[in-house]
This record gives C-alpha cells, sequence and structure tokens, in this order.
C-alpha cells in the first residue's frame, strides 16, 4: 500500500508543481507540489523497505512436548 500512495503523491506533486499555472492568494502551489513529490519520495523508500523486511522474515514453530499435544506457538525471528 506505501508504494501505490507513494506513486500517487507524486504524481499529485508533479501535477501542482508543472502543470497548474493558476495562482492561488496565500498558498504557493509549487512548494505544496515540491512537499508532495518529497512525501512520495520518501513513501516509496518507506514502502520499498518494508517489503525487503517483509520477504526476509522467517518464522518456526515450537512445540512444548511437556504441556500437553496442543501447546504450539510461533516464534519470529
Amino acid at each position: 500500500m506505501g508504494i501505490g500512495i507513494g506513486i500517487f503523491l507524486l504524481v499529485v506533486g508533479a501535477v501542482l508543481t508543472f502543470a497548474i499555472q493558476t495562482t492561488v492568494e496565500g498558498v504557493n502551489l509549487d512548494m505544496v507540489g515540491y512537499i508532495f513529490m518529497a512525501a512520495g519520495v520518501l513513501s516509496l523508500l518507506l514502502g520499498l523497505v518494508m517489503n525487503t523486511q517483509r520477504t526476509n522474515t522467517t518464522h518456526r514453530e515450537v512445540v512444548d512436548r511437556g504441556a500437553g499435544a496442543d501447546a504450539r506457538r510461533r516464534d519470529g525471528y
């Protein structure tokens, strides 16, 4: 989900910065566009890092033989 939001913010920021030529009193649309693009890049990077960590995570199942047959838990590494 982070990658999609990052791409969306990049596109909206680029449109605000480069495509819209109107002026709004009290709001600098170019600066808002640059802020959106920076947030989009940050979101893309965080999304890629989180996906990389998610694929490298392993789990193992531990069975406690002394507590009974149904005593199972999962430990993450």
